[in-house]
């Protein structure tokens, strides 16, 4: 996340100063600190999603203006803000947190409108860490062993130095900058997701060879629908890739020129990449649970094979297909069970399906996006509709 809100606020940056005729560094100030996290080789999380209080209510209108961060107070040396943003993943882990908007802003919200960059372990600000790990396993390793972590970060009257700055008050651009980090990252789960779907092909397909059913033509329709997802999921990024300009979608005056020049992914195939997969995350999973049947949710703890009393019977009934050595398929449904049956696993579907974005935000940005009035052109002129009889006819009841 940190690549695609650097990427966001390299753009967004440049805008700024220019709405500000040269009075503002901000570019010069993310060059410098971008200069310095390539230099250095860091790693960096995106904090944008704020807490959003009353969510009928825009940011100004909050009873606890702490529901979105802000600018408490603007100093010849900085700046102070406060708020908190939540569900940042990897923050706990990252040497650099970027920061910015969630939303477009109006002029009365304009305090919220701020970008900024800090140290992952920044002197005042609270990071309250949730650690999603799967249950370690004593005796039966898997092969590897991911982990991850999201954060609410906390800023209470937080000392943020200029040089740091990236926007502060420009509430014009705070929209553009909530909506490239969102495009970009968009774009990022494009390769993210497919490499994920990979896995779960691959362990459907084991799953039903497992299972011995590995021939049974519904068994071959579900792989299919899971490939097709998959790779229709990487052809939607690549294309966004392929089709990238240095430009960004304006309502009511359609994709216009944005930033210094640098690439900006395709906003429609970076949007339909990320809905299509995002929304088929759950799907995903009733296709490896139908598959699968119910021994994930029941298989015996990892210590009862140790038991001599009972690991050959386990061993025994748990063989489905006899060119499958057991011990390879015990070690098979205990990672199928840590991807269905484990809190961790349902974390990371919630993760797929929300993450970037949830899907209705995909589908407003696709709609109000496409060119569907040359669509409906197009058809009118196949069917023989001529829209002058309509004003014809108007003009004839009135």
């Amino acid at each position: 996340m940190g690549c695609d809100a650097a990427n966001a606020v390299y753009n967004v940056s440049y805008e700024a100063d220019k709405l500000n005729n040269g009075e503002t560094k901000y570019h010069e100030n993310f060059k410098k600190w971008m200069e310095r996290f390539q230099r250095e080789d860091l790693i960096a999380a995106c904090a944008q999603t704020d807490v959003k209080g009353d969510r009928i209510k825009r940011p100004a209108e909050q009873e606890d203006p702490d529901m979105y961060v802000h600018v408490l107070e603007k100093k010849n040396d900085g700046i102070i803000v406060s708020g908190c943003k939540l569900h940042i993943s990897e923050a706990s882990v990252s040497d650099e947190i970027l920061v910015v908007p969630t939303r477009s802003l109006r002029p009365e919200d304009k305090d919220y409108a701020v970008a900024f960059a800090i140290p992952g372990d920044y002197e005042g600000v609270k990071q309250v860490v949730t650690i999603h790990n799967f249950r370690e396993r004593e005796h039966f390793k898997r092969g590897f062993m991911g982990g991850a972590t999201d954060s609410y970060i906390i800023f209470d009257n937080v000392f943020i130095p200029w040089e740091r700055v990236f926007l502060c008050g420009e509430y014009q651009h705070a929209g553009a900058l909530a909506l490239l980090f969102a495009l970009f990252h968009r774009h990022s789960y494009s390769g993210c997701k497919p490499a994920i779907g990979d896995l779960m092909v691959g362990t459907a397909a084991l799953a039903a060879e497992y299972n011995n059913i590995h021939k049974v033509s519904h068994v071959r329709e579900k792989l299919a629908e899971l490939i097709m997802v998959t790779e229709l999921g990487y052809a939607a990024g690549y294309t966004a890739s392929d089709l990238g300009k240095p430009e960004i979608y304006m309502p009511g005056l359609g994709f216009i020129p944005y930033g210094p020049g640098s690439y900006i992914p395709n906003s429609i195939y970076c949007n339909v990449g990320r809905c299509l997969t995002g929304e088929n995350v759950y799907r995903e999973a009733e296709i490896l649970c139908d598959i699968s049947g119910g021994i994930p949710a029941t298989f015996p703890h990892e210590r009862d094979f140790l038991n001599s009393e009972l690991k050959d019977y386990l061993y025994k009934y748990i063989t489905r297909n006899p060119k499958i050595a057991p011990y390879n398929a015990a070690q098979f449904w205990r990672y199928v069970g840590d991807m269905l049956c484990s809190a961790t696993g349902g974390i990371y579907q919630v993760g797929g399906y929300h993450g970037g974005g949830s899907p209705v935000m995909e589908q407003i940005a696709i709609t109000s996006q496409y060119d569907i009035e040359s669509r409906k052109t197009m058809v009118k002129k196949i069917a023989g509709i001529n829209d002058q009889l309509n004003v014809k006819q108007k003009k004839t009841r009135n």
